[in-house]
């Protein structure tokens, strides 16, 4: 992991603003060392999630069953104070399931009256296990909640409490039966989170750590409204102009019908990333350059992002798929060729 950065002597950072970054650095470091009693490896993917939270985005888990999401995910949420909420996606589940909706109740009086029971949505953290498995009808019930913070229900519309942040998870081992994300859903995720197999250490280690007694229960580190304030905080953060530059000349390459893509990428892409990968990639390497405890974005910041931010808006064509080149590969060497442009 990098280093802090020292202060710029010219730093447009107020006093108050350099403080809650140290602040929110040692409390990223406390956060790694608490998961880490529970979870074992994982440290990049720990490191994308809560870049996802502070930058108030959405990530997307993929990875094989038996990885431990549910039990990182779950363990971010105890110890950052939050309500967490988990939604096992099947292909029976209504959008009623997620939101929730009207009962009809007696109230005190004896009267017939219809009251309102929220769903599992109404959580800070909500685990949307195997979103794919849900048809559509049913995962287009989320994309309210993750745009707008809200669910609108018979006719009321309702507020999800802040901080709010959806981890969804797809299987890519089982896909019969299932219903792929289409790319407008897609584009609502910050980060494509992948998780891979652990190595032969780190798995003996899980069979040590789970084959034994209870799991240990992890300290709060931070309360909701600490969470929203280093989210404004990671608003606050300086860009210099040539790292909006990099970000969008990045993302424009990515595209195979405009003229900055290169010509190898044509017959690969057929279909590139929106304007708001660019929004993303500034937001993400805002909040990675605050967790490290960096006082302005530099480039590397957009690059270690850039990765998670792609992969999942490029579309790769059927002569890509043929010869065996998938959007990792080609967002991989975008970064490398974009690096040297830079």
């Amino acid at each position: 992991m990098s280093q802090p950065v020292a202060r710029p002597a010219h730093s447009p950072l107020g006093e108050d603003d350099v403080q809650a970054i140290d602040h929110l650095r040692e409390a990223y470091d406390r956060l790694r060392k608490e998961l880490g009693k529970v979870i074992v490896g994982q440290h990049d993917v720990i490191e994308r999630l809560a870049i996802c939270l502070f930058a108030r985005g959405h990530a997307l888990l993929m990875g094989v069953p038996g990885l431990a999401k549910t039990l990182l995910v779950g363990k971010l949420a105890e110890t950052m104070s939050l309500k967490f909420s988990r939604i096992q996606f099947t292909p029976d589940l209504m959008p009623m399931d997620i939101t929730g909706t009207d009962i009809l109740q007696d109230d005190a009086d004896g009267r017939r009256v219809f009251e309102f029971i929220h769903g599992p949505v109404f959580a800070n953290i909500v685990l949307a296990d195997e979103i794919n498995r849900a048809p559509p009808k049913t995962q287009a019930a989320m994309l309210e909640a993750m745009q707008e913070h809200r669910v609108t229900v018979v006719g009321k519309t309702f507020t999800l409490e802040p901080p709010f942040l959806v981890l969804a998870t797809q299987n890519p081992v089982e896909q019969e039966g299932t219903y792929p994300l289409p790319e407008a859903q897609l584009d609502r995720f910050m980060f494509l989170i992948e998780l891979d197999y652990p190595s032969e250490a780190e798995e003996v280690q899980i069979a040590r750590t789970t084959t034994g007694g209870a799991l240990p229960s992890l300290d709060h580190l931070m309360t909701p409204a600490d969470i929203i304030r280093h989210q404004d905080l990671v608003r606050r953060m300086p860009v210099p102009d040539h790292i909006y530059t990099y970000a969008a000349r990045l993302v424009r390459k990515t595209r195979p019908g405009g003229g900055s893509a290169p010509s190898w990428l044509k017959p690969l892409v057929s279909w590139g990333a929106g304007p708001r990968a660019v929004q993303y990639l500034i937001l993400g390497a805002k909040a990675r350059a605050a967790l490290l405890g960096s006082y302005m974005v530099r480039l590397e910041d957009v690059q270690e992002v850039a990765q998670p931010v792609l992969t999942h808006r490029v579309i790769t064509t059927f002569a890509a798929q043929a010869e065996g080149i998938d959007a990792r590969a080609i967002v991989r060497r975008l970064i490398e060729e974009t690096e040297k442009d830079a």
